[in-house]
């Protein structure tokens, strides 16, 4: 077998779940990330799992400070206390490869109020069918306090008004369906 078919082989075997597979109703792929703010690298890494309870947003974006990512970014800043309800049980993280300072000082520069995770090496980008040839694709999941996919957008369109009409329809559907509320 040549190197490169079975170097795929391998990455299909370590990461069985990918975005064909993926669907409303499965059990997020667990993960561990670095994540920062506006303030800097978070003290404790950000693991979806211990993220139960609450409703997350996973919005996988190509790179800080590119004028479609900024477009979608600002626009979740600007929508923060309706779309994401402040932050109050809902957990929105923008997941690119790019490095800590890179997604710190854009968080800085913007005032995002929201986490970025630093997805260097692509492994939940590929967990979740969202790594491209050199950075994510634009998806989006919508995890329920369950850990089950609620909702998910591939791509994820963010020049369209609707797509943010349907984010926070997901939203509020994701939260309605637990059993604690």
């Amino acid at each position: 077998m040549p190197r490169t078919l079975l170097t795929l082989a391998f990455l299909s075997a370590a990461h069985p779940l990918t975005a064909q597979t993926l669907k409303v109703g499965d059990l997020a792929p667990d993960f561990t990330v670095t994540t920062v703010t506006a303030k800097g690298a978070d003290s404790a890494p950000f693991t979806l799992s211990a993220h139960r309870g609450e409703t997350v947003v996973l919005a996988f974006f190509p790179q800080a400070g590119t004028p479609g990512c900024t477009t979608q970014m600002e626009a979740y800043r600007d929508r923060y206390a309706t779309l994401f309800k402040g932050g109050q049980e809902v957990a929105l993280v923008g997941v690119s490869t790019d490095d800590v300072a890179d997604l710190t000082g854009w968080a800085r520069k913007k005032n995002f109020p929201f986490r970025f995770a630093t997805d260097g090496n692509k492994i939940v980008g590929k967990a979740y069918g969202a790594s491209g040839m050199l950075w994510h694709k634009r998806h989006l999941y919508v995890i329920d306090p369950q850990g089950r996919i609620a909702y998910i957008a591939r791509p994820f369109n963010q020049m369209s008004e609707d797509a943010y009409t349907a984010l926070g329809a997901a939203v509020v559907a994701a939260g309605a369906a637990s059993p604690s509320r």
